[in-house]
């Protein structure tokens, strides 16, 4: 389950009853969960809580997807969808990487570039344009912004000062709502911590290699 409360289509605001009226139609989204691609639904019901939080999100999305102004954005989408891929593996948002291969597909990005996704740096299935833009949305997720001038400038030979302003955007953008999923468990990144100790098992033998391993412990932190 999230960890904040969820909103209800009898409390929700004005602005936030037009997307639960388009993603769950005829239901409360709370009581009866799931959208059409399958995901439960609760980042729109968890960003409910802020109206004016979840109206600047939803902007975002009006640059492209089901509730696009196409008279927005003019970037190519598949290379927004490339970024905006290489963003979601890179945070670790299984949502925002399981969404957007399908947004990938339906806006020309191949099969095979979707695999390539973790990998991109050794595959041989860009061209040089998406490769600038995934080693930029590199710098922009794991370095934090710090790009070298090889990688902008590689970049800015191949693509408009406006459309780089763009794919930032997005690219950060996503970042965003990747940490947010993954910090409020939204979504597919509703997963427990994985990251744990793994306890030692018990059984025969099992005393005798501890008994050992504490040794060679004592054994090495002994002074020459």
């Amino acid at each position: 389950m999230p960890r904040l409360r969820q909103v209800p289509r009898a409390e929700a605001a004005s602005e936030v009853l037009k997307y639960y009226d388009a993603l769950f139609p005829g239901r409360d989204p709370v009581a009866e969960p799931g959208t059409a691609t399958g995901t439960p639904g609760n980042w729109w019901t968890v960003f409910a809580l802020q109206p004016a939080i979840f109206s600047h999100a939803t902007a975002h999305f009006a640059m492209f997807g089901m509730f696009a102004d196409s008279s927005i954005s003019k970037l190519d989408p598949a290379i927004r969808e490339i970024g905006i891929l290489r963003a979601g593996f890179a945070a670790g948002s299984q949502f925002v990487f399981s969404q957007h291969c399908k947004a990938g597909r339906k806006n020309g990005v191949s099969d095979a570039k979707i695999a390539a996704i973790p990998h991109w740096a050794v595959a041989d299935v860009w061209t040089p344009l998406e490769r600038a833009v995934l080693a930029y949305t590199d710098c922009l997720v794991y370095d934090g912004g710090r790009t070298p001038d090889g990688v902008f400038d590689a970049l800015k030979a191949l693509m408009s000062d406006e459309d780089i302003l763009e794919l930032t955007y997005h690219v950060c953008g996503y970042n965003l709502h990747a940490t947010m999923c993954r910090a409020l468990r939204l979504e597919y990144d509703d997963v427990p911590e994985r990251i744990e100790e793994v306890p030692m098992p018990d059984g025969p033998g099992v005393q005798a290699n501890r008994d050992t391993e504490n040794w060679a412990g004592r054994a090495w932190s002994k002074p020459a």
